[in-house]
């Protein structure tokens, strides 16, 4: 009989969870930019994701190809840097000298792990369900590069 109640309560948190799912608003929604420009992404996040990754993903379709995947502070790779400012529930993506190969949509993720025993100690634990994502994910696209 234990057991079934750790059950109940186990599901009774994972609905708990569920229902505060962490939101993502992204800014801007698109952007048009001359080459050689540099430019800014945001996502401001509704509780603070355990981490973020972006992806960037070329016209026409195709897959997404991961840029980043950070819990916190910044990475660096070539002409893009990545932030997470935890206190600011938010990351940005920075494109430095922009080139005709950026122009794409890009998109960020924030993770945020849930669990019985999180749930149980935590007050701020959300987890969020996007399709084709893992539990606990919340996803948005950012902005769509075009040039002119």
């Amino acid at each position: 009989m234990e057991t079934h109640w750790e059950t109940l309560l186990g599901l009774l948190w994972l609905q708990v969870c569920l229902a505060r799912g962490m939101t993502v608003e992204q800014s801007p929604s698109d952007l048009s930019l001359q080459e050689g420009d540099s430019s800014t992404l945001k996502c401001n996040f509704s509780s603070t994701p355990d981490s973020v990754q972006w992806f960037r993903q070329h016209p026409g379709g195709g897959g997404l190809t991961r840029l980043f995947y950070i819990a916190s502070g910044m990475k660096q790779s070539g002409r893009l840097n990545c932030t997470v400012n935890t206190k600011e529930q938010s990351s940005t993506l920075h494109i430095r000298a922009s080139q005709l190969e950026d122009s794409a949509t890009y998109l960020c993720a924030g993770e945020a792990q849930c669990s019985l025993v999180i749930c149980s100690l935590h007050p701020n634990c959300s987890c969020a369900c996007s399709p084709g994502l893992s539990l606990g994910q919340a996803f948005a696209p950012t902005a769509a590069f075009a040039y002119f």
